[in-house]
């Protein structure tokens, strides 16, 4: 999702100023992504600039207002209607950091895929633990937006359990062999290629 997008879904439901969307924005991602005031105003620039929003003045505090523009409207509408594409989406450090492992001489890919899995089923166990604390069937829009979050993340984490666990076996199957130990009868000092007499 692109704050961009974040923020006109947020002002089609009617007029709002930074700090309410920045706000209202975190509750709806339940806060696992947290705006800076500063990406928030630099986001309404460009949107004013691409005349998706306008501004409509000032409350009586003194912040400016927007309203979302119908072309705002349609650009919403359209980025709803649109999937999200796997290209789109920002990459992967993990399989990054592991496909670099894999590659890097005297790195133990074994060790770094069980740090990452410890890590990982650590945090599979704090997201279902505040599942289980949450209602069931929340009544409130909020708290709706944020068990869906909370759900993808649970699934996203059970996921790179799974492909850890691939990880570890592929890692294991394709490893090269150790070299073999020469014979315990072998003369140690015999040149390679030479046999004894």
């Amino acid at each position: 999702m692109s704050i961009r997008h974040g923020l006109l879904a947020l002002l089609s439901q009617g007029p709002r100023y930074g700090y309410q969307l920045r706000a209202e924005f975190e509750a709806s991602t339940g806060s696992s992504w947290p705006l800076n005031i500063g990406q928030v105003y630099s986001t309404l620039s460009r949107l004013e600039r691409d005349e998706l929003v306008t501004r409509v003045g000032a409350d009586d505090e003194g912040r400016f207002v927007y309203r979302i523009t119908p072309a705002g409207e349609a650009d919403v509408r359209e980025w709803f209607a649109t999937p999200v594409a796997r290209a789109d989406r920002p990459r992967d450090e993990l399989a990054i950091k592991l496909a670099m492992a894999v590659t890097t001489p005297g790195v133990d890919v074994r060790q770094v895929v069980q740090a990452q899995r410890t890590a990982t089923l650590r945090t599979l166990q704090d997201l279902t633990r505040v599942k289980a604390a949450a209602p069931a069937d929340p009544a409130d829009q909020g708290d709706r937006a944020w068990r869906l979050v909370l759900e993808s993340m649970i699934f996203q984490t059970e996921a790179e359990v799974r492909w850890l666990d691939h990880c570890e076996a592929f890692v294991a199957r394709t490893a090269p062999a150790a070299p073999a130990a020469p014979p315990a009868d072998a003369p140690l000092d015999a040149p390679i290629g030479e046999t004894s007499r």
